[in-house]
C-alpha cells in the first residue's frame, strides 16, 4: 500500500473518531463544561468534575457512568428518571448516582438550568455511556 493512501486512511480515521467525540460530547442544547480531572489515591479511579447546562426542554438520553455520580443543582429545575423512578432537583437540591445506574435528565424549567456533576470513575473508561 503507498504512504499516500496509508496516510488518507488514517486521516480518516481520526476525523471520524473526532466527529464521533463531539457529537457524544455535546448536544444540541447541551453544554458540559469539563473543570478538572485527577487520579485519586485509588489505583485506577479519577475523580472528573463538570459544569453540566440545559437549555429549557432539553434532554440527556438514558445513559450510565463507569463510577459514581454527585451532582448538585446551580439553578434551574431538573427532572431526573433514576431506574426509572422520577426525582425532581432544583437549586441547592443534591443526588448520588450509583456506579452503572441507568438514568435521564431533563430541564423542566423555563430558563438554562445548570449542575456541577463530580464522578468517581475507573480510569480510562468513557465518562458517559447512553443506554438504547
Amino acid at each position: 500500500m503507498s504512504t499516500t493512501r496509508i496516510m488518507a486512511i488514517a486521516a480518516l480515521i481520526a476525523a471520524t473518531g473526532l466527529a464521533l467525540h463531539v457529537a457524544q460530547a455535546q448536544q444540541v442544547g447541551a453544554r458540559r463544561i469539563d473543570l478538572q480531572r485527577h487520579d485519586l489515591s485509588v489505583p485506577g479511579r479519577e475523580v472528573a468534575q463538570t459544569i453540566v447546562e440545559l437549555a429549557p426542554g432539553t434532554t440527556a438520553p438514558r445513559h450510565t457512568h463507569p463510577g459514581e455520580e454527585v451532582i448538585y443543582v446551580l439553578e434551574g429545575t431538573w427532572e431526573y428518571t433514576v431506574e426509572g423512578k422520577p426525582v425532581t432537583l432544583k437549586a441547592g437540591d443534591v443526588l448520588f448516582i450509583p456506579a452503572g445506574t441507568i438514568h435521564s435528565v431533563r430541564n423542566a424549567g423555563t430558563g438554562r438550568a445548570a449542575e456541577l456533576a463530580t464522578y468517581i470513575v475507573d480510569k480510562g473508561k468513557p465518562l458517559i455511556t447512553v443506554v438504547q
